[in-house]
């Protein structure tokens, strides 16, 4: 609930929105959101979708947790709400959802001018991104080391382009006479900096003028 209202306060100041104003874009009083930003209530699910909405903030959505409380006082996360025990502790979790684009369309962020994200899958997480972040899929087996870190082909990424990218991070780059965007991790050895692969088949590419650094990967998961 701190998090949601720290970004509901947040964007007010970013759009110079007044408490009167919103209560009027989601037809409330505006004693009920001045409650609302200071904790003295807490509002349904829906209203909160509602004030993210009228917000300019319909990219995200705020799902319904639950923990279950064990008997050694940790907690665990129930997965299906048809099967509620009494125990059960209900919590509110903010999601961010964002879109999940192909390595073409990764490779045109380099290119000078707007770009526009396409319209079609989103992919959810708590991860809440600095920039315009966005998913890919990883494809084929450049970064699938036998041993330590290892991302494979399938995995998705998540790219915030507003990550400073620096030495040991997995980057997401443009290379001039490279179809799309690479992924890499970006390393440094005698003063130069290089794209390295971590399946040690491949080659590692120096870092050149030529090179643009995207984004930096800053979550991974797999899909079944």
């Amino acid at each position: 609930m701190d998090k949601w209202i720290s970004l509901v306060k947040a964007r007010m100041r970013e759009l110079n929105v007044t408490q009167e104003q919103l209560a009027e874009r989601i037809g409330v009083s505006q004693g009920a959101v001045g409650h609302w930003l200071n904790k003295r209530r807490e509002p349904k699910l829906e209203v909160m979708n509602q004030i993210l909405a009228a917000l300019d903030l319909a990219h995200l959505r705020i799902s319904p947790m639950v923990q279950i409380a064990e008997p050694d006082g940790s907690y665990c996360v129930a997965g299906d709400s048809t099967t509620i025990p009494s125990a059960l502790i209900p919590q509110h979790e903010l999601y961010f959802r964002y879109p999940v684009i192909s390595w073409e369309a990764a490779g045109q962020l380099a290119e000078p001018g707007p770009f526009t994200y396409p319209d079609g899958r989103f992919e959810t997480t708590d991860y809440q991104a600095r920039g315009a972040a966005f998913w890919l899929e990883v494809q084929g087996d450049a970064m699938t080391a036998p041993l330590g870190l290892s991302v494979p082909e399938g995995m998705l990424i998540l790219v915030d382009p507003a990550i400073e990218a620096v030495v040991g991070k997995l980057v997401i780059a443009k290379c001039h006479g490279r179809p799309g965007a690479t992924f890499r991790q970006l390393s440094e050895e005698g003063g130069q900096r290089y794209l390295r692969p971590l399946n040690p088949t491949y080659p590692k590419v120096l870092l050149t003028e030529q090179c643009c650094l995207l984004g930096v990967v800053v979550q991974a998961t797999v899909k079944f």
